[in-house]
């Protein structure tokens, strides 16, 4: 009973939250309103709560939307820009690494008690760009300190999350994304009924194989392949859009707690700074491809930040910049260093001596 009550109160708080965000007209209301209001409130103690089913259904919702825009003219588009994307992954894992190596540099010689090897992989996996959860779990197996990978890609995700759209937004940098005529645009109550039911099983599918992100990537590919075969069942409505970003920003803030800031705080403003540069980077990055490539610099942008694939392509959606170029290159990004990044640490630290745990 409790535990419905904290997460009602957390949703009563989200809504609020959002509300106040859309009167003021801050960028995407509905996800960073939720997200600062419970992060905020999560650290000073308050009892929020977040619900495992409404975050899948939040990532169902916004995958099933995100994959109405593979259209077949979007993905002979994009295939051609399959050299742009493999370079967008090598980019990523290099500034990882240096990120971590970074880190480890700085933090190495202040970490009194923690060997060399478990700082080592710490400060890789908490330089890594890739999906929180999935980095942690790496780091688990290397014996890191698994409190500060898991911090600093909470931390990451938030500066990311909140700075790149208020300043895509003061830069008036918006409506750039044209899309294809035959983009759904019409909600069909019985299109609707079908692709939910198509993408769900799509979701439940990759659930059970153990795939990273499934609700979302699940639905997303059933979604795309929908599209893709030129078949239009229904667009999905923006109320749906609006409650999916609402439950996506709490999953988020409630990840700080009490303690957050008392977590080697010398180590977090490391990582702030850090994320700072890596946008800074990254925006560079994003310039030169977009000279190679012509595509608008702000899509490119979106699609190489270090931030997460769901929070990248809902910026992209919200303010029109490139949704399906954003998409391909985070989710090729996502899987690329999902398979990638601890193969790599083993080949790049290949004679440090697994831990034991502190």
């Amino acid at each position: 009973m409790k535990f419905a009550a904290r997460v009602l109160g957390t949703l009563l708080l989200a809504w609020a939250a959002a509300a106040a965000c859309v009167a003021l007209r801050t960028p995407l209301p509905w996800m960073i309103g939720p997200l600062l209001a419970t992060s905020v409130v999560s650290i000073v103690g308050g009892p929020t709560e977040s619900w495992g089913p409404l975050r899948n259904a939040g990532q169902w919702t916004i995958g099933a939307a995100l994959g109405l825009y593979f259209t077949p003219q979007v993905v002979a588009l994009i295939g051609g820009l399959w050299w742009a994307i493999a370079l967008g992954i090598v980019w990523a894992l290099f500034l990882g690494w240096l990120f971590g190596a970074w880190l480890y540099r700085v933090h190495a010689p202040r970490m009194h008690g923690v060997p060399a090897p478990m700082m080592r992989a710490t400060s890789y996996f908490a330089g890594a760009i890739g999906a929180a959860s999935e980095m942690t779990l790496l780091a688990e197996r290397e014996n890191a300190r698994t409190d500060l990978v898991a911090a600093s890609h909470s931390l990451r995700l938030l500066i990311v999350t909140v700075t790149i759209p208020f300043a895509l937004q003061w830069s008036g940098l918006h409506g750039l994304d044209v899309l294809p005529p035959t983009v759904a645009r019409v909600v069909d109550l019985p299109g609707l009924a079908l692709l939910a039911m198509l993408t769900g099983v799509g979701a439940l599918l990759m659930d059970k194989l153990g795939r990273a992100n499934p609700w979302f990537m699940g639905a997303m590919l059933v979604s795309m392949g929908i599209t893709m075969a030129g078949i239009s069942l229904s667009a999905v409505p923006q109320v749906m859009v609006n409650a999916a970003q609402l439950v996506i920003g709490v999953s988020l803030g409630v990840r700080f707690r009490a303690d957050f800031l008392r977590t080697a705080p010398r180590w977090m403003v490391s990582v702030a700074l850090g994320t700072l540069v890596l946008m800074g980077v990254c925006a560079l990055f994003a310039g030169a491809l977009a000279w190679a490539t012509g595509l608008s610099w702000v899509t490119l942008l979106l699609g190489s930040s270090p931030g997460g694939i769901t929070e990248m392509a809902i910026t992209a959606k919200v303010l029109q910049l490139g949704v399906p170029v954003v998409t391909a290159f985070q989710v090729c990004r996502l899987i690329a260093v999902l398979m990638l990044v601890d193969p790599l640490y083993r080949r790049i630290y290949p004679s440090e001596e697994k831990p034991t745990k502190l």
